[in-house]
């Protein structure tokens, strides 16, 4: 067992293996095509991603901070119902918001349209939202919530207490937040940046079709239009150096996580109340809380709804027709059979893993452990450095032996997307299976073994039926992140076979929006599963 585990780590590890190595391939040729980057392209890639990275960490410290605080520190109607309610946004990728604001806000849509013919004016009223600042501004109100999740997780458990004691100490409420909860969070809030920045450079979708020339898109085009393997492998390796970095911030935030838990109150009786507000506090923390709720989950589907109404109502050829029902069926069960076969491997494979290293905890087993962490890092890693990952593995074991036809195999295949999504997925799975087993005491173990039962029966009849929740999270987690998955599935994805995702891109990227709303919002419907069960989670916590 852990001979084929250890093997099938490897291959999960390979696609990283496959992008580092493209710089052991170079020749004169290949030199001189990275010096055309450097003089050409690669400057304005780095630019651009640099400032959407700046920008989105900014806005979503600030707005995931503040929304943190507000639920967290301060009483006011409606604590409760925000406390969920901005986590909505998780439900909906980035690249939806994208289509849903750019449909309403252009220059050619009836919003402006209709203020035009309103105030008489001609030019545009603002922006085009196809920017380099509007792709920032819909990362932020799509990717706050890991920053608000963190960050309030930290003040719930910490700040209360410490707050009352500065409070009875005389200081007031602006110090109290400012000098005292919020530095207590900021490992939680860095924690939450980096991961939000993790998912902005993994972006296919918005930048693709906002026309931005980011780290992701520049993948792409070396690949698919200027063919060139080592240029996509060269960008992609940069890419994952670039994350590296942010997911090593990343832990070493969330290392610093450590503080002794107090939440019934702090020596001498003193308790952590949320702090009462006035009217005009009440009014600012509506705002905070609404503003982000409102941009980032009710304005976009309300519009994506309305936007299917109007064209079945008004169209002579109504998107309700029989074809495109039959055709949304099709993009909605390969969605569902890619997902659903991706979340069961993976829950296998992490279940497998996870048995293994509590079996052989005692030994210390240095390799499977070093496995686990390896496997943790897939989920940090792009679907577009995955995609080209595989694609120049395949490559290289076809040129060595060509008589394995690999590229069959693995292109245009479900094992190809399998793969793919396993390398990037089963970290999920993996995290929430050993969270299951950490509530197992190891006693449990011993009394099995004393019984007479083998590993075997241990497994099956022990632990698989106390880990029946979480191996049912892990697999609607992974069933989520394969369903909105965009970049590896554009390139790896069967032929013939389009899921939601690929085909909402699609018809976005060829201006018919209309059509775009009904898989748009099976994504989004799909993506409240998980957003529903964290909610539950934190209210019981």
């Amino acid at each position: 067992m852990r001979l084929v585990l250890l093997l099938i780590t490897a291959l999960l590890a390979l696609p990283v293996l496959g992008v580092l190595g493209a710089w052991g391939l170079m020749d004169a040729q290949a030199l001189s095509l990275l010096a055309h980057q450097w003089d050409t392209v690669l400057p304005t890639y780095t630019l651009q991603s640099l400032q959407l990275v700046l920008g989105v960490g900014l806005g979503v410290a600030v707005l995931g901070g503040a929304t943190a605080a507000a639920v967290t520190l301060f009483e006011f109607p409606g604590r409760r119902f925000f406390e969920w309610a901005l986590l909505l946004p998780l439900a909906l990728p980035a690249y939806v918001l994208a289509y849903a604001y750019t449909d309403a806000l252009q220059f050619s849509g009836p919003i402006q349209a209709g203020l035009r013919s309103a105030l008489g004016a001609k030019g545009a009223l603002w922006p085009d939202v196809r920017s380099l600042g509007g792709a920032t501004l819909l990362f932020i109100i799509s990717l706050y919530p890991y920053v608000y999740l963190l960050t309030r997780t930290a003040l719930a458990d910490h700040a209360g207490p410490v707050m009352e004691a500065a409070r009875l100490l005389g200081a007031p409420l602006r110090r109290r937040v400012l000098e005292v909860a919020l530095p207590m969070a900021r490992p939680a809030l860095a924690a939450g940046v980096a991961l939000a920045l993790m998912e902005t450079l993994a972006d296919y979708g918005v930048g693709s079709y906002f026309g931005l020339s980011t780290f992701t898109t520049g993948i792409y085009r070396a690949w698919l239009v200027m063919d060139d393997r080592i240029a996509a492998a060269q960008l992609a390796s940069l890419l994952l150096i670039v994350v590296g970095v942010l997911l090593i911030l990343e832990q070493r935030a969330q290392s610093r996580l450590r503080f002794a838990s107090n939440r019934a109150g702090v020596p001498g009786g003193l308790t952590a109340q949320p702090t009462r507000l006035s009217l005009l506090g009440k009014l600012g923390a509506w705002a905070v809380c609404c503003l982000p709720v409102f941009l980032g989950f009710v304005a976009p589907v309300l519009w994506l709804l309305r936007q299917l109404w109007l064209e079945a109502k008004a169209s002579e050829t109504p998107v309700f027709v029989p074809d495109y029902l039959a055709r949304f069926g099709e993009w909605a069960w390969a969605s569902f059979r890619l997902a659903g076969g991706a979340a069961v491997l993976a829950v296998v494979f992490a279940l497998a893993l996870a048995f293994t290293l509590r079996r052989h905890a005692a030994q210390g087993a240095p390799l499977l452990r070093g496995a686990a962490r390896l496997v943790s890092l897939g989920y940090a890693i792009p679907g577009a450095v995955v995609a080209v990952g595989i694609l120049m593995i395949t490559g290289a074991v076809q040129h060595w032996a060509p008589q394995w036809g690999l590229p069959m195999l693995v292109t245009g295949t479900v094992f190809g997307l399998m793969y793919a999504y396993l390398v990037r997925f089963s970290a999920v799975a993996l995290q929430s299976v050993l969270a299951g087993y950490a509530k197992l005491p190891p006693s449990m173990d011993e009394s099995a073994l004393l019984l007479g039962a083998d590993a075997q029966r241990t497994f099956m009849e022990v632990h698989l039926p106390l880990l029946a929740r979480s191996g049912l999270a892990a697999a609607l987690l992974v069933f989520v992140d394969a369903m909105k998955e965009l970049p590896a599935t554009l390139v790896l994805r069967p032929f013939g076979s389009d899921t939601l995702a690929v085909v909402a891109y699609q018809f976005a990227r060829d201006e018919r929006l209309a059509e775009a709303a009904l898989p748009s919002l099976a994504i989004v419907a799909v993506g409240l599963i998980p957003v529903l069960m964290l909610s539950r989670a934190l209210r019981k916590a």
